[in-house]
């Protein structure tokens, strides 16, 4: 498994997240304008607010995104650690894990990948361990074989 790759390709995968949502950011701030240039009274005005509730929620989406990108920024594709952590690219026997961001499962190089953050379940239980080391996932006992 190529680090580097699987890194560009995460990266990729949420630079197209933080478009679509700063796209939507602007339309729905678009749209909320539009509603406000009505005199019509306070059913526009709850358009507005509306239009500009949804903005936020698109605005809040866009920095979630832009702060996980961070993280995938921070990481040194070359770098191997003895002990998992944030960054760490581990082959199991319940197959390979990114500790990173959380992006589920990710297809690349014929492989499949899952990319967990350090605070989620898994993710927690993977941090500090080697190869030869347990943890538990979906209810289950796996082995860490190597960290790359």
């Amino acid at each position: 498994m190529n680090k580097a790759a699987l890194i560009n390709y995460l990266k990729s995968l949420l630079e197209e997240r933080m478009m679509v949502a700063w796209n939507a950011m602007e339309a729905a701030q678009s749209s909320a304008n539009d509603q406000g240039k009505s005199s019509m009274g306070d059913k526009y005005e709850t358009s507005r607010s509306m239009g500009q509730l949804d903005r936020n929620m698109h605005a809040r989406q866009y920095e979630q995104v832009r702060l996980e990108r961070l993280v995938l920024e921070k990481i040194h594709d070359n770098e191997v650690a003895v002990r998992a952590a944030v960054g760490s690219l581990l082959e199991t026997s319940a197959g390979w894990f990114l500790i990173a961001v959380s992006l589920g499962a990710v297809k690349i190089e014929e492989e499949t990948v899952i990319a967990v953050s350090s605070s989620s379940p898994v993710g927690a239980s993977l941090l500090g361990k080697g190869p030869g080391d347990q943890f538990e996932f979906m209810k289950r006992q796996h082995k860490i074989i190597a960290l790359h």
